[in-house]
């Protein structure tokens, strides 16, 4: 593919509510500061989610509330959880329902896809919700994985249960899990015929890195120490267990991990062994890394992934002191506008930037449902990048011409309600505009107000002017700017420009 960047700016979006706000003020605005760390720990900013910030004393004192996101009242989150009833589903249910040819895990796959991207819309746990696809993205289960698929659903559960607590726990728990067992062939690991796929991720993509200096024997060692936990996909014993007679009972020495391992149930050396690589320095440092890239900057300077790095390792790997020393560090300030949005980021933040609200879907024509092939014609639905090492986060690989064409399609389908449309609440069109009459200039800024925060500059403005074919100082009564193009004009570009599509 080749990658051509494209401009710089910041975005932001209209959305859920909880905190209201009175149109005929306009939106509620930000300052510059409480708007980047708003759009960096948000799936966009909407006129809503401003209020709720506002009212929380600003942008510290609402991240400090999202980070405790079972004290965030959260009914918009609530109702997209009653949308799709195989999520209730256990991993055997899964399995039976395919067996009986009532649902296909595939689907069931579809309906994680959908309701993932119907939370990120929806929910006022935005900080939580960021944080579960960063961790998913590096602890990478791919979605439709042929035999992990029946077990992804659960495994969403365990990344959302620990995306706030600690590395060491999440780590724990998802490397010990059925799910990246059997996407990474652990789940058929013996002592007789040990896979190293896991032993090796692990440190390569999970921990340490490959520049922490590990060996082929370490790689080796850590394939041995995983052994014992299967999974039995055979009908009807179907289960997930830990085998004695499989684990591996030699010595085990990875780096500076050293374990006697003579037990057959190897379950606590092994999570001795991953408690070890959490808190590991190269692994702090590898975390830290990569937090930077994807909420400060593409080439994060030493001193900010060293701050992360200490803050994690004092910690004992928890992640919201680690998450609040990045946020504190002066260089995540400098890095306002700076990070290009991803697919998924850019669809998520149009749907709640136009005030679109997906309702219960009924039928396959529904927003909700629909949307899937929506999101997943921009490149980058959830969970569905096939390696290990998760969907890259650097932004030149999302800056390619044809990534920005398909955008462009999306963002016009949207804008002008074209598809999808069935069972999803968009503000009237009338209820988008200033007091009328007004110029172009202030009808474009107003939108631009609601959308993102802040004020286009000259540039956006300009450009959408010629694109409609009229001067700025043009006087508009609300006929004329409710003609076809002309609001659809402006928001769809509006969506195109550097303001929505750089974060």
């Amino acid at each position: 593919m080749t990658l051509v960047p494209t401009r710089p700016a910041p975005i932001r979006r209209r959305g859920k509510p909880v905190v209201t706000y009175d149109e005929r003020q306009g939106p509620a605005v930000l300052p510059a500061a409480d708007r980047h760390l708003v759009k960096r720990f948000s799936w966009g900013l909407t006129p809503a989610l401003a209020a709720q910030v506002r009212a929380a004393g600003g942008g510290r004192a609402w991240f400090a509330k999202q980070l405790q996101p079972a004290n965030v009242a959260d009914a918009p989150g609530a109702a997209v959880n009653t949308w799709f009833p195989s999520m209730r589903l256990s991993p055997r249910q899964i399995f039976q329902n395919q067996e009986d040819e009532v649902q296909g895990s595939w689907e069931v796959a579809a309906d994680l896809s959908r309701w993932t991207v119907g939370r990120r819309i929806a929910s006022n746990r935005q900080v939580h919700e960021v944080m579960v696809d960063f961790w998913s993205n590096l602890l990478n289960v791919s979605l439709f994985h042929d035999d992990a698929v029946f077990w992804r659903m659960d495994y969403d559960r365990v990344i959302r249960k620990h995306a706030l607590t600690t590395f060491e726990a999440l780590v724990r728990a998802t490397i010990t899990h059925p799910a990246m067992g059997l996407y990474l062939d652990n789940a058929y690991s013996s002592k007789e015929s040990p896979n190293e796929n896991l032993g090796r991720e692990l440190l390569e993509l999970h921990t340490v890195g490959v520049d922490a200096g590990y060996t082929e024997d370490d790689v080796k060692a850590s394939a041995r120490m995983l052994t014992g936990y299967r999974v039995d996909l055979w009908w009807p014993s179907f289960r997930a267990f830990y085998d004695t007679s499989w684990h591996d009972t030699q010595p085990v020495q990875v780096m500076g991990f050293t374990h006697a391992n003579r037990s057959a149930d190897g379950r606590a050396a092994t999570l001795a062994y991953l408690s070890y690589l959490a808190k590991h320095p190269a692994t702090a440092q590898r975390l830290a890394h990569r937090l930077c890239v994807k909420f400060v900057s593409d080439q994060p300077t030493r001193a900010i992934v060293n701050a992360v790095a200490r803050a994690y390792r004092a910690s004992g790997t928890a992640i919201k002191p680690t998450l609040r020393a990045l946020v504190d560090h002066p260089d995540f300030a400098a890095g306002a506008g700076k990070k290009v949005r991803t697919p998924t980021e850019d669809y998520v933040a149009a749907v709640r930037a136009l005030g679109i609200r997906p309702q219960a879907p009924t039928t396959d024509d529904s927003f909700a449902n629909a949307m899937l092939w929506q999101y997943g014609e921009a490149g980058q639905p959830p969970y569905e990048w096939p390696a290990p090492n998760g969907y890259p986060e650097v932004d030149g690989a999302w800056a390619s011409a044809g990534r920005v064409l398909t955008s462009f399609t999306i963002h016009r389908d949207l804008a002008a309600r074209w598809w999808p449309t069935e069972q999803a609440r968009f503000p009237s069109y009338a209820s988008m505009l200033p007091p009328m009459p007004a110029t172009l200039a202030q009808v474009i800024d107003h939108q631009a107000l609601r959308m993102f925060g802040h004020k286009p500059s000259d540039a956006v403005r300009t450009g959408i002017a010629q694109l409609l074919g009229m001067p700025l100082t043009t006087r508009l009564t609300k006929d004329d700017a409710l003609a076809y193009w002309t609001l659809r004009g402006i928001l769809s570009s509006l969506l195109d420009s550097p303001m929505h599509l750089h974060r």
